[in-house]
């Protein structure tokens, strides 16, 4: 077993709390995402579980054996960085070794290993050549292959395919999540990209201030964020927020009214971009159309709903125009109340419409 029990961990430099009692599990040969903006201790967290970090309180648990204290070689475990950090002097093959050889493995076995971690990146080809005479994705591959080699019961992977073009990074995504699950290794994945996030994680850990604000599978943090900051972080484009008022249980936009939930008078109501349809006539929720941006599958309006900002996916066919008002139709379903003086969700409301 490979579980990992992140138990109450926090993180102090001076007077800065880079964490805040964070906790955390994460189940044998899960993917779990840590996704946040700079500075919010995702990385800090991962360096902590490596063992190259100490915590200032709180202990790190794996496959039920209490590592707080041990040292990274005694972790069991394994990991990938931004940079490649490959090593220039070693052909491909010597590089994806180099772990083995570190625990004094066998020849027969370092080549049977190599080349089972080679098959699985697609790097057979690549083994006589020296990192020089590779491109930037080969380069990550070969520092995932290393990783994977030594059989880690845990890998821990940080921004691993930030340096690379789009293309590129949506080729990797595609085989690392292939990859991983084929190899059952327990996976921990630090990004500031929720794309990534999204695309690769079983769940996603959103952190915020030092904090874990939300975790959960990526649709349900996607289609349910616990938070207004979760809201606004997930999403291309975020999540709209509009600042209303409930008179009476009731929130009324233009012609529209909505059940508000109990909780507050003063909320923000959030709302994704791709929630609100063009009504065709006209009615329901005002929206003054101030940009129209053709993005190749769909039509981006950015304008504003009671004056707020906010931005609307339409379908490319749509026939818009900057400085006209719309209306949309929204299923109540689908809205987030946010309680204003809390940051955080309410509970929605049964009867969402009148």
């Amino acid at each position: 077993m490979a579980d990992i029990v992140i138990d109450r961990v926090s993180k102090h430099f001076g007077d800065f709390h880079a964490l805040q009692e964070v906790s955390l599990n994460v189940g044998d040969g899960e993917f779990v995402a840590l996704l946040g903006p700079s500075g919010c201790g995702k990385t800090t967290l991962l360096r902590i579980i490596a063992g190259l970090e100490t915590q200032s309180s709180g202990r790190i648990v794996i496959g039920g054996r209490d590592v707080s204290a041990l040292s990274p070689r005694e972790r069991g475990l394994a990991m990938v960085f931004q940079n490649y950090a490959v090593f220039p002097h070693m052909t491909v093959f010597e590089n994806v070794a180099f772990g083995l050889r570190m625990k004094k493995v066998p020849d027969a076995e370092v080549k049977r290993q190599v080349e089972r971690a080679a098959a699985l990146l697609h790097i057979e080809p690549y083994l006589d050549r020296y990192p020089a005479k590779l491109s930037g994705g080969q380069r990550q591959r070969v520092a995932v292959a290393r990783a994977l080699a030594v059989q880690p019961a845990v890998l821990l992977m940080d921004e691993p395919l930030s340096n690379l073009d789009a293309l590129l990074r949506l080729e990797m995504r595609t085989e690392l999540k292939a990859v991983l699950r084929e190899a059952g290794t327990t996976t921990i994945y630090v990004t500031h990209d929720q794309t990534e996030a999204m695309g690769l994680a079983d769940r996603i850990a959103v952190m915020y201030g030092g904090k874990i604000d939300q975790i959960d599978t990526p649709l349900s943090v996607y289609a349910a964020p616990t938070t207004r900051f979760v809201g606004g972080f997930i999403g291309n484009p975020p999540m709209n927020f509009i600042k209303v008022k409930a008179e009476s249980g009731t929130v009324r936009i233009g012609p529209v009214s909505f059940v508000a939930p109990a909780g507050g008078l003063d909320l923000d109501l959030g709302l994704r971009g791709e929630d609100a349809h063009l009504s065709g006539d006209g009615s329901g929720l005002p929206f003054d159309v101030r940009v129209v941006e053709p993005m190749g599958s769909h039509l981006l309006l950015t304008g504003s709903i009671e004056g707020q900002a906010a931005r609307i996916v339409a379908p490319p066919t749509a026939t818009v125009r900057a400085g006209e008002r719309v209306g949309l139709t929204v299923d109540p379903s689908r809205l987030t109340w946010i309680d204003t003086s809390t940051g955080r969700a309410l509970a929605r409301p049964q009867d969402s419409t009148r």
